[in-house]
């Protein structure tokens, strides 16, 4: 089992998040949470503390370094030389606003208008019928938390009211026309076709027509393109 170091839930072995806050479970030197699949987590970027080098009125001066220079005095409130006192930097507010666009219907807007290859259709329950369209070549599957900073492209949030799809789930991509499914540690698990339960990244041919079932929710999987 692993714990999770922010709110010390206990966790599969294999999983790559906390199923609980989605917090990162690979841990990188010095106690960072590690990139994960190529991605730095969200939070972890907004958690980034501001800093300035150089010219403290340049905003790009702000962006560009993680450590205020020691030379540069600082005023009793809390400026640092002539520079205004500090801000938050230009890329962190471009995370945060990103974040933010990603949780407004924008992104119904957009699976709305096509330019799918694949999609997700729920297949069972109240939200029988309910299509999730595919658009990237890697699409992440599990339950949308803004404050852990995790958007999946396929939402199962609002379909899941026992909450048994994990906050990072499952990832379905597309490697040179053949789609693949694995999952990503969840807790209770994900299935193609009613066959045995994926291991932890255990990657697996995924085919037009095949069932999936992720937590209680079971889906059907279709290539439109």
């Amino acid at each position: 089992m692993k714990t999770c170091e922010r709110c010390q839930t206990e966790n599969v072995d294999g999983a790559q998040y906390c199923d609980e806050c989605g917090l990162p479970l690979v841990a990188a030197a010095g106690g960072a949470a590690a990139r994960v699949d190529g991605r730095t987590p969200i939070l972890q970027m907004l958690n980034k503390p501001v800093t300035l080098a150089g010219d403290a009125s340049s905003p790009t001066a702000a962006a560009s370094s993680d450590v205020i220079s020691p030379d540069a005095p600082t005023k009793h409130d809390g400026s640092v030389g002539d520079a205004s006192p500090i801000v938050i930097s230009e890329a962190a507010s471009a995370v945060r606003a990103s974040a933010a666009a990603r949780a407004t219907p924008a992104t119904a807007t957009r699976n709305a208008t096509g330019g799918a290859h694949a999609a997700l259709v729920i297949n069972r329950g109240r939200s029988a019928g309910k299509e999730f369209p595919v658009h990237e070549d890697e699409a992440y599957i599990g339950r949308w938390d803004a404050d852990s900073g995790i958007f999946p492209d396929v939402d199962l949030d609002s379909d899941d009211p026992e909450a048994k799809v994990s906050r990072r789930h499952a990832r379905i991509t597309r490697r040179s026309g053949q789609y693949y499914i694995e999952d990503l540690g969840s807790t209770n698990g994900t299935f193609i076709n009613r066959g045995r339960r994926l291991l932890p990244g255990d990657r697996q041919p995924l085919n037009d027509g095949d069932e999936i079932i992720i937590g209680k929710t079971f889906l059907r999987f279709h290539v439109t393109k």
